[in-house]
């Protein structure tokens, strides 16, 4: 296959171009390098025989030279964690960049999308979550992602392209829960609120295994999966593996929710429009917050979706990816 990541130099996608690389793939990813994890990702990709195209999905004619060609595209790329931008920068992401792609993989003949959306579409539901389940974003980054994946599927009845809908995701390469199992392994974590809310997780392999799935399945086409690790943790749990993983006691410092929340909120409203990056905001204390419990018997019955690593498993082969590379 020749195959297109966008978003390519992030996490996910850099985990992915490879496991591509290991099945003998042409690998292509478009992606960029404002951060350091960025960069280096990028590096290691090159390094590995990757073609990397530094861009965004806001530019049209690059879009248009990186499908040209290829078999098959994993849309990974989004604004998500730039709190400090306006909504009108997620949107010409999100939304107008993925029309952009569709497009432009509709005139190159492309044989398959896989389109990266989210649990965000969700916001915050009771119970147990299917691809059925009522959808009520209550951020711009999630009203957005649901804007793409309807447009992405619109385009099925012309292209073979499925929906995934991605869950907190972890595992070698993820540098936003480093900070999680740094904070826990030095001490200095504590926790906000009772801790008995929900993270139904996704080893990243496991995902990845899925979108292969999703792409290689006739009947997806058109379709949107939940994928998902084996079961949800609390917080406390997910905490204390951790702890158990990096060989640290667990924390036991607990701040109420109220003035946190209400902290993250001033901080928003105060530094956003100033163009500054709030140092804590309340998409951040979603992890305290947020609660989910999702059911994957679509995907599973569907795709043929087993998730082969628990939390326990996946937080030590995580913990020990961080101890080689020095980051804890």
């Amino acid at each position: 296959m020749n195959v297109l990541i966008t978003g390519g130099t992030g996490f996910i996608g850099t985990r992915l171009a490879q496991r591509c690389l290991a099945r003998g793939d042409d690998v292509t990813v478009l992606g960029r390098e404002n951060t350091e994890a960025e960069a280096a990702n990028a590096h290691l990709l090159r390094e590995k025989g990757v073609e990397v195209v530094l861009g965004s999905m806001d530019e049209a004619d690059k879009l248009k030279q990186v499908v040209e060609g290829k078999d098959q595209i994993f849309h990974l790329a989004a604004a998500q964690h730039e709190a400090h931008m306006p909504d009108d920068y997620f949107r010409s992401i999100n939304v107008e960049g993925t029309r952009q792609l569709m497009e432009a993989a509709l005139e190159s003949g492309v044989k398959s999308i896989v389109h990266g959306s989210t649990i965000g579409v969700y916001g915050i539901l009771d119970g147990v979550i299917t691809e059925e389940s009522p959808l009520n974003p209550d951020n711009i980054y999630g009203v957005t992602k649901l804007e793409g994946e309807r447009l992405a599927l619109s385009y099925a009845d012309r292209i073979p392209v499925t929906a995934i809908r991605i869950s907190e995701t972890y595992g070698p390469g993820d540098r936003r829960l480093l900070k999680l199992f740094k904070g826990i392994k030095k001490g200095v974590f504590f926790n906000i609120g009772a801790g008995e809310n929900l993270h139904h997780l996704v080893y990243v392999d496991d995902l990845i295994s899925g979108f292969f799935k999703a792409a290689e399945t006739e009947q997806a086409r058109g379709e949107v999966f939940l994928l998902v690790g084996e079961k949800p943790v609390t917080t406390n749990e997910m905490v204390n593996t951790i702890a158990d993983a990096v060989g640290a006691q667990a924390p036991k410092t607990r701040i109420p929710m109220a003035p946190m929340w209400a902290l993250a909120f001033v901080m928003e409203k105060t530094m956003k429009p100033l163009g500054l990056k709030p140092p804590l905001h309340r998409r951040r204390m979603d992890f305290f917050k947020k609660s989910f419990r999702f059911d994957h018997s679509k995907a599973r019955k569907m795709l043929g979706y087993e998730p082969a690593y628990s939390f326990q498993r996946g937080a030590k082969e995580t913990a020990e990816w961080y101890e080689q590379e020095g980051l804890l």
